[in-house]
């Protein structure tokens, strides 16, 4: 066995060993206690560029972005590229193959027709996974997202990732600063005190080549960035979550989110982000989310259409896939995939599905 293959062996099992503890406490184990690790707490200040790196006190953190994509045809793509930090222990680091941090990258490219993804795994400590903040560069073997030419707020960065029969290399760019999610920067996730720091880049403009089963094609639209790091984001009774982000027509943004627990309603919240890029947090009554008629998809049962409400900004839409098996089928799979939305609001998205 290569070095390579012993790696990720080793990786599979830690991470196998988390998602086994986990069904009994959230999806992945989010929802386990999380004694040594550093408290989410109200009041931290966001700060940029060092909050675009790592937080290594936390027990998991991630990079994640999904771009809508067409070519001059106006045929339609998504791509996501996510790197996924957890820590396996805490405390400061190890050195080599003690490092007690294991690193994950998703990447995928979906058409109407077909749903392509790519999972790669890492030990930290060993120079194959990482993120840096100044310059920002976030990578995995050789998957990046990295910045160009410096510049507040990411203004312009390249990502690149490949799988079997896909590869991608695009430029984003945006003309405005990252925006802070929740109460600046501080997501609540539950009732009882779970909660996430969080910020997003919903502004980015695309531009670039995938590459599909060898053909290679020209792309533009528009991609989301999320950050978001915790050590216990979900209450030990939730399962999983139901993520939307949308490009509304006027150069706005709507990001929602709730999360399912074993009982009673599901948490709630959200955010309307204005194309000036101001921020409106949305109450949780203020959100409906209704899932269509499931779906069987990997050989479960899900809803990959819904009706979306935000009463206050007179918004009702129905959101339906570009391709309804956009299945992740990755160490802890689940549903991710590019969306169009109509009704009161007409526009492109993504939608997250996990714990089904």
């Amino acid at each position: 066995m290569s070095a390579r293959n012993i790696v990720a062996a080793m990786v599979v099992t830690a991470l196998a060993l988390i998602g086994g503890r986990g069904l009994a406490g959230g999806f992945a184990g989010l929802g386990e206690e999380a004694a040594g690790f550093a408290p989410v707490m109200p009041g931290r200040t966001i700060a940029f560029p060092q909050d675009f790196g790592p937080h290594p006190d936390f027990r998991i953190e991630w990079w994640y972005v999904t771009a809508n994509l067409s070519d001059a045809a106006g045929t339609a793509y998504g791509v996501q590229w996510t790197l996924f930090r957890q820590a396996l222990a805490p405390g400061g680091a190890r050195e080599g193959f003690g490092n007690q941090q294991v690193w994950m990258g998703h990447a995928a490219v979906t058409t109407a027709g077909a749903h392509r993804f790519s999972e790669t795994l890492a030990r930290g400590g060993i120079g194959q996974a990482g993120v840096t903040a100044v310059p920002f560069k976030a990578w995995i073997d050789d998957w990046s997202f990295a910045e160009v030419g410096g510049g507040e707020g990411l203004a312009s960065a390249t990502l690149s990732a490949s799988g079997a029969d896909f590869s991608y290399a695009l430029s984003l760019k945006s003309r405005r600063a990252p925006v802070l999610q929740g109460d600046h920067g501080y997501s609540r996730k539950s009732e009882r005190g779970q909660a996430s720091y969080y910020y997003s880049q919903p502004f980015f403009e695309v531009s670039g080549t995938l590459t599909i089963a060898g053909r290679a094609v020209d792309v533009t639209g528009q991609a989301w960035m999320d950050r978001e790091w915790s050590s216990q984001p979900l209450a030990s009774d939730q399962r999983g979550w139901d993520w939307f982000s949308l490009h509304l027509p006027a150069g706005d943004k709507l990001m929602l989110f709730q999360l399912r627990g074993e009982r009673g309603a599901p948490f709630r919240s959200g955010s309307w982000i204005g194309a000036d890029g101001s921020v409106t947090a949305l109450a949780s009554d203020d959100i409906v989310l209704t899932p269509g008629e499931p779906r069987e998809v990997a050989g479960r049962r899900l809803p990959v259409a819904w009706t979306v409400e935000v009463k206050s900004r007179g918004l009702r839409i129905t959101t339906t896939p570009l391709n309804p098996a956009s299945w992740m089928g990755t160490v802890f799979p689940y549903w991710e995939g590019p969306i169009r939305f109509h009704g009161s609001h007409a526009g492109v998205g993504y939608l997250e599905m996990a714990g089904y």
